[in-house]
């Protein structure tokens, strides 16, 4: 491998960021709001994603792509203001979003990043 392979936090399953070669790659985040709407449960992800990026030396003027998974395609309005709130200020980046089934039954949204370090 080349390059510096940095991992921040996480746990014996996985790193919750994997820095390599200018890249910021943050494991899926979910919300743990268990009564939470999509849009709670997309401010609180979106709020966990800037706290990362910052730990790792990035932000979200750095997103290069975001996937976005939702447990219901009909969240994905409630998701989408969020979102537009949330990247109004920036450039956006390469994003996809899809229905998924979720590793809890309340999680409504996982969230994937991949931004540029500064």
């Amino acid at each position: 491998m080349t390059g510096t392979l940095r991992k921040i936090g996480g746990s014996a399953r996985f790193s919750a960021i994997a820095v390599h070669n200018g890249q910021v790659h943050l494991a899926g985040q979910v919300s743990q709001l268990k009564d939470g709407d999509i849009e709670a449960q997309s401010r609180d992800v979106f709020t966990k994603v800037d706290a990362l990026l910052t730990e790792a030396g990035s932000s979200r003027e750095d997103m290069i792509s975001v996937q976005i998974w939702l447990s219901d395609m009909a969240d994905y309005a409630g998701m989408n203001a969020v979102w537009d709130e949330w990247v109004s200020s920036i450039t956006p980046p390469t994003r996809v979003c899809v229905e998924a089934r979720m590793a809890q039954p309340h999680y409504r949204i996982e969230v994937l990043v991949i931004a540029a370090e500064r």
